[in-house]
């Protein structure tokens, strides 16, 4: 699995050279090409573990598959976005706060472990890993569709500012793809007789 994520990484790498032909400078350590590149990557961690722990707490084929599809995208995701970085060579981590390269680095950050917009609190993390059943799928189904829409914010930026064309491609496919999960998942809820959170 590990050997399978690097060469996945490789030939992004590789591909991101060649579609560029090169000719893009490498991105400043302050770029939002970095910027983006590390904080989706940690944001993207979040909702592969997230995926883990419900894929434990429930025998529900669909939300399993689902779980499984965002947990396989984002780890594949995210071992480009590390790739870039290490082709770069850039810091995977940075002094500055999350999302300071789409200037909203002084937002309040951190709480409970939420580190950016969208992501679960490491109490929401805690509560999914002792339900299970349908419980265990609304919650996981309503912290998802906020993780998808913080995601989706992020991307979006990424399409605004980045400047290596590879990258702001995935951006733009990471925003039709989260947002086509979304819209699967407000079924997902309504069907268990919820909805997303507000």
């Amino acid at each position: 699995m590990a050997v399978a994520g690097v060469l996945v990484a490789a030939g992004a790498v590789s591909y991101a050279v060649a579609e560029d032909g090169g000719s893009n400078p490498t991105p400043a350590v302050d770029s939002a090409d970095a910027g983006f590149a590390r904080d989706m990557a940690v944001h993207h961690q979040q909702a592969v573990e997230m995926s883990y722990i419900v894929r434990d707490r429930t025998d529900d084929e669909e939300v399993r598959r689902l779980a499984y599809d965002i947990a396989q995208t984002q780890a594949n995701q995210r071992g480009m976005m590390l790739g870039w970085l290490d082709l770069w060579e850039l810091p995977k981590v940075s002094a500055d706060p999350p999302m300071a390269w789409m200037g909203m680095g002084d937002m309040p950050t951190g709480k409970d472990g939420a580190l950016m917009p969208g992501m679960a609190t490491n109490s929401d993390l805690k509560k999914l890993g002792t339900l299970s059943g349908k419980q265990a799928e609304v919650l996981y189904l309503q912290l998802m569709t906020d993780h998808h829409k913080g995601g989706i914010h992020m991307a979006e930026g990424c399409v605004d500012k980045c400047t290596v064309g590879v990258e702001k491609r995935l951006a733009q496919g990471m925003v039709n793809g989260q947002q086509s999960e979304i819209d699967l998942m407000a079924g997902m809820l309504k069907d268990r007789g919820a909805k997303p959170r507000a």
